[in-house]
């Protein structure tokens, strides 16, 4: 049977309803009942699909209505279809009252602070009856989680080959390093440097990290280096109260400070790290297949990073 067949543009559903009607009865009588239909209204519709076909789908006799190899062939694509319109139905007319989906979310700590929230509530907005259960994690363990399965989906930076293997990447946005402080730090009184900056206490991340490796690159350009009052940290939150409340300079991606740095809470220094900035993106495995509420949830990351 030609495959496609299915895609003929005659055939409707009332077709493919009747036909497995008749399949799973036994009887053009029986299918009659299940749909509510009279048994001429039946036939007529079953004689249709067969023209339409092309070939007999039945073998009709005493014993009832016996499907024929070619019907056997196209109940299996016929009942794919009706399923799949269905789950389809089912997914936007779920009952409130149902078990909530839920989508474990493996992200990077700075997409945490800075993308997230306003891709959680636009996806909230959307699917209400799905919980999202965040982990942020170095990009390292975030990886590893997914390929463990531990995770539906990251939010992470691209990796070396054998670390991104089983993976699939897909680009959301370049990210920049920036050197942020508190609007009334000393410093902006000053010609500012990054020698200068140097001077004064520093929050940074951890060595073996995307953000310390670009800023060790930017101090080694400008043969610059760390003071030795310096706090080493993964906690994002702990960085940004150094930053808020006393003299520290932060050494951050600048999704992690776009909300303080739109409502001057905290001013970015004019100290540019090179390069176009590191790729951040959404991490997937490879050949899984998604739920339609992850896909939802993905569609909206890529709506708000476009």
């Amino acid at each position: 049977m030609d495959k496609n067949i299915l895609f003929n543009q005659r055939i409707r559903l009332r077709h493919l309803h009747t036909f497995v009607a008749v399949a799973q009865q036994g009887t053009l009588g029986r299918a009659a009942e299940t749909l509510n239909l009279s048994q001429p209204a039946l036939s007529r519709t079953l004689n249709e699909l067969e023209e339409l076909t092309g070939v007999r789908l039945f073998e009709r006799g005493r014993l009832g209505a016996q499907l024929t190899t070619m019907g056997e062939q196209f109940l299996t694509h016929a009942v794919r279809v009706l399923d799949a319109l269905n789950h389809a139905g089912q997914s936007f007319h779920a009952p409130l009252s149902e078990r909530p989906t839920v989508i474990r979310l493996g992200a990077l700590t700075t997409a945490a602070m800075g993308m997230l929230p306003q891709i959680l509530d636009r996806f909230h907005q959307q699917q209400p009856n799905t919980t999202i259960q965040v982990a942020t994690l170095h990009n390292n363990v975030l990886l590893a989680g997914l390929k463990a399965g531990e995770f539906d989906l990251g939010i992470g930076r691209m990796a070396d080959s054998e670390m991104m293997k089983g993976l699939s990447y897909e680009l959301l946005f370049l990210e920049s390093l920036r050197l942020v402080v508190r609007p009334e730090h000393p410093l902006l009184s000053d010609n500012v440097t990054l020698s200068r900056a140097m001077q004064w206490p520093v929050v940074i991340s951890p060595e073996g990290t995307a953000p310390r490796r670009i800023a060790q690159q930017m101090l080694d350009e400008q043969g610059c280096t760390l003071p030795a009052h310096c706090v080493e940290t993964s906690s994002t939150s702990l960085a940004r109260q150094l930053a808020l409340r006393y003299d520290y300079i932060w050494f951050v991606p600048s999704g992690a400070v776009k909300e303080d740095l739109s409502h001057n809470a905290l001013c970015a220094l004019p100290i540019n790290a090179s390069g176009a900035g590191e790729p951040v993106g959404i991490i997937t495995r490879t050949g899984d297949t998604l739920s339609l509420s992850v896909e939802i949830l993905m569609a909206t990351m890529r709506k708000l990073h476009s």
